[in-house]
């Protein structure tokens, strides 16, 4: 079953088009990779899913992207409901300079009003869906900036799944991580698509073959081609991906 689909998404800042006719269907509760060389669209796109390119002058988006079968850009959609549904985690991790449980219990008191002990759950319950409770338990009252750059993007993880979301987008979540935190975010990837639905931007070949279900390639605003992760590695079925894929450009 699709939970977000594009029909016909284009993109525009001011002249400049950098997104071209995208049909693209995200399976529920599977990891969907979005590759391609830098300044393809992938990344646009990525943030046209949750609408973060509304807060950037000048763009103009044409098309249709629907989530659970209702167009998000209707007049009378509620974005930050949108944002809450449809969570973000950056390719820097960006913790808020307050402690590690503060940094959980932000959004979630934004939303709703819970007891302390409620608050506690969840926090517990979001640095385990995030697989950094047992690092910080101990600490939770320390602030989230002394935290290792891999524990600081599982906070930030954590954060996105504290407001129960739906949907996970990742635009490029281990590119500033090492390799061990890499492994340990991919090994997370994993597990959260049993409860969510998981959309990574990846500049690596290599984890996008290893973590994801389904692939899209983008090229200079065009979806190439888009099928099981399986099929796009091994016979892809359009010259540009092969090209790609085996590292003859990009």
């Amino acid at each position: 079953m699709n939970i977000i689909s594009a029909n016909k998404l284009s993109l525009h800042y001011g002249d400049f088009q950098a997104l071209r006719d995208i049909d693209l269907d995200v399976p529920a509760r599977e990891i969907t990779a979005l590759i391609g060389p830098s300044g393809c669209g992938k990344s646009t796109f990525l943030r046209t899913l949750n609408r973060m390119n509304d807060l950037i002058p000048g763009v103009k988006i044409t098309g249709e992207i629907t989530y659970h079968g209702e167009d998000i850009y209707a007049p009378q959609v509620d974005v930050t409901a949108l944002r809450k549904s449809i969570g973000m985690v950056f390719q820097k991790p960006n913790p808020f300079p307050m402690s590690i449980y503060d940094n959980i219990s932000y959004g979630p008191k934004l939303h709703a009003s819970l007891s302390k002990s409620e608050l506690n759950d969840l926090v517990e319950r979001s640095l385990h869906g995030a697989a950094l409770w047992d690092e910080v338990k101990d600490r939770l009252k320390k602030s989230a900036l002394s935290l290792s750059g891999g524990q600081q993007q599982r906070l930030c993880i954590a954060r996105a799944l504290s407001v129960s979301p739906d949907v996970l987008l990742m635009d490029e979540p281990t590119s500033a991580l090492d390799p061990a935190s890499t492994m340990k975010i991919e090994e997370l990837m994993g597990q959260l698509k049993q409860d969510y639905t998981v959309i990574i931007v990846t500049h690596n070949m290599q984890q996008a073959a290893r973590i994801s279900d389904k692939t899209a390639f983008f090229l200079t605003g065009d979806l190439v081609e888009s099928g099981q992760t399986d099929q796009i590695f091994t016979l892809p079925r359009d010259k540009r991906t092969e090209d790609y894929i085996t590292g003859r450009f990009g």
